[in-house]
């Protein structure tokens, strides 16, 4: 197996000798803790709140070894005005990962992420430094209520 593996920490060992000594023991379980901590501290959190931010539990290294966290935060909505997300952002690019869904009141449909253009038959949106903003192209599905997943990086 490779040793140049960035996510061999998140693994736990399915095997561990523990030594029959209570000194030595003890120090074993306290390893065994640690890497247990480490391991379910690396994993992506499944939290999705509306209120408030969450960290989602990845970690970005953009710069080298710097680390960045990401964090995720849902959006109601139902009508196609703007929606003020409330994330400090120092860079747009900060944004990176964000999906969507709504719904006609019959049938769902995707929400298109990442253009300024209306784009016929579709509900798009993107992302400024203060707003959601949809755009609606011509023949798209009424909109009467939806969701939006925004993910971004903590700032450098």
């Amino acid at each position: 197996m490779s040793t140049n593996i960035v996510n061999q920490v998140a693994y736990l060992r399915t095997s561990r000798e523990f030594p029959p000594e209570i000194s030595e023991l003890t120090v074993e379980v306290d390893k065994a803790y640690v890497d247990t901590a480490n391991a379910v501290n690396n994993r992506t959190i499944s939290i999705f709140p509306t209120n408030k931010p969450a960290i989602n539990g990845e970690s970005w290294f953009l710069l080298g070894t710097k680390r960045r966290q990401a964090f995720r935060q849902v959006y109601t909505f139902t009508s196609t005005a703007n929606i003020p997300h409330g994330v400090e952002v120092n860079d747009l690019t900060q944004f990176v990962r964000c999906f969507g869904t709504y719904t006609d009141g019959t049938n769902s449909y995707g929400l298109l992420y990442g253009t300024n253009v209306a784009v016929a038959g579709l509900i798009s949106f993107y992302v400024t430094g203060t707003d959601i903003v949809f755009m609606t192209g011509a023949g798209a599905p009424a909109l009467t209520s939806g969701i939006i997943v925004l993910e971004w990086l903590s700032s450098p």
